[in-house]
């Protein structure tokens, strides 16, 4: 049977919020973001040991650590140091969760010549895999912000110059509303590299992306499972709706896990027919 897990903070800020929407859904697994607005590898020891203690008492499994490593909120001109730390950070946290996992991206542009970007991006990226690899991490690059995320072929030619089993890919479902793509061709050259996957669905509104149920928007996500599940596909499915946490535009979830949970029951509908 395909886990199914959800990001915790888009059903609620705190850690409580979070593992209760997970325990109302009845699954057994989590991805971690934030907890109480604090990035996952900025919690204190104390409040880390808290998340660390409170997932092994529920028998939560961690499916994976979302990170800060080259998303929307830096650039490709920042230091990367803060990086590097933040991976060594996360080693060390995601052995104690049981899990190798770590959500990156690959760092927008900040004004540099296209094939600087580019020279710059394949850079961080192999150096970043070869630390990872050395920590018995696997990073996820999303189909989201950066470099790589702008189409297939980057994604392709970004683990070509890795060339690393400690990169592959997360795929995003509802990511092509924001970006301007068909989901399901950007995911079909994709499909032996992807380790992960996140569920989200929408339509482009008059201002912009706006979000709903898995399966009630124009992202074909049931098209995209059929395309995984037909080409053996075994990682987890985890929602990440936005129906109440939109984290490019806040900093912290202060609805209820209303959508959250709704959303999962959506994916468990989308999959029913399956078996899956």
């Amino acid at each position: 049977m395909t886990v199914l897990a959800g990001i915790g903070d888009e059903a609620g800020p705190g850690l409580a919020a979070q593992v209760a929407a997970i325990a109302e859904l009845g699954w057994s697994a989590i991805e971690l973001r934030t907890v109480d607005g604090v990035p996952f590898a900025e919690l204190d020891e104390a409040a880390f040991d808290a998340v660390a203690a409170t997932l092994a008492e529920l028998g939560l499994r961690t499916v994976c650590v979302d990170s800060r490593i080259g998303d929307w909120s830096t650039s490709i001109t920042a230091d990367f140091g803060r990086d590097l730390e933040e991976l060594r950070v996360l080693a060390e946290r995601c052995g104690r969760l049981g899990t190798r996992y770590v959500r990156v991206m690959s760092y927008p542009n900040d004004g540099l010549h296209a094939d600087e970007w580019e020279h710059r991006v394949l850079r961080r990226m192999r150096e970043l895999a070869a630390r990872a690899e050395q920590a018995d991490l696997v990073l996820l690059h999303e189909n989201c912000a950066g470099w790589a995320g702008a189409g297939a072929d980057r994604a392709v030619r970004m683990l070509e110059e890795a060339d690393s089993p400690a990169l592959r890919l997360l795929f995003d479902t509802g990511n092509g509303i924001a970006y301007g793509y068909r989901s399901a061709d950007y995911l079909r050259p994709l499909v032996p590299h992807i380790a992960h996957v996140h569920i989200k669905d929408g339509f482009v509104g008059p201002e912009g992306p706006e979000w709903t149920l898995p399966g009630h928007g124009e992202a074909d996500v049931a098209g995209c499972l059929a395309l995984l599940a037909e080409n053996g596909y075994q990682g987890a499915l985890s929602i990440e709706p936005h129906l109440t946490l939109r984290p490019h535009e806040v900093e912290q979830n202060t609805g209820t896990a209303d959508g959250f949970i709704a959303a999962g029951r959506a994916l468990e509908a989308l999959l029913a027919p399956a078996g899956r």
